[in-house]
């Protein structure tokens, strides 16, 4: 039989691999069954529904309404330019929202592409939305791209979204 290495199933090992999937499993909240596909409607920089149903841009994360940014000698509502970004890439065309997962807030995370395009990475390109690195990295060098190249947010200063929101909570 040479120098071959035989294991033994047993039955408590089983046991906690299928424990482990199962945690696994539940670690992450299920995808939805469907996408969605139609005319958007756009909600905020990031947020959009289309079909009924409502679609947060995943792995972007795009300032708040009501959200400031200082230019050079002005003060802009960043939160504002940020939708009306959004809208442009949405204008007369069918979007498609592919959902990833739920987010803890109760949304779902989507991928969504506008004549194919993705949207979450067209709004960090432009500068309007910041990768979400709370939920992944996609989009972290065409961040770094739009900081070089001062677009959008970059032209100035501003508070990260998620840093806004969680001031205004407390």
């Amino acid at each position: 039989m040479g120098n071959e290495v035989r294991f033994r199933r047993s039955p408590v090992v089983a046991l906690a691999a299928l424990a482990v999937l199962g945690i696994v499993a539940l670690a992450r909240p299920a995808v939805a069954a469907e996408e969605a596909t139609g005319t958007a409607k756009v909600v905020d920089g990031d947020t959009l529904e289309v079909a009924g149903r409502r679609f947060n841009l995943y792995g972007a994360d795009a300032p708040e309404l009501g959200q400031t940014c200082q230019w050079p000698n002005k003060t802009i509502p960043c939160g504002d330019v940020a939708r009306t970004a959004l809208m442009d890439l949405v204008v007369g065309v069918e979007v498609t929202c592919k959902p990833q997962w739920k987010d803890p807030d109760g949304g779902w995370l989507a991928y969504c592409f506008a004549d194919g395009f993705d949207l979450g990475e067209n709004m960090v390109h432009t500068g309007w939305a910041l990768t979400a690195r709370r939920y992944c990295s996609h989009y972290s060098a065409t961040e770094e791209r739009a900081k070089a190249a001062r677009r959008g947010l970059w032209k100035g200063e501003f508070t990260a979204p998620w840093e806004w929101r969680a001031g205004r909570k407390q």
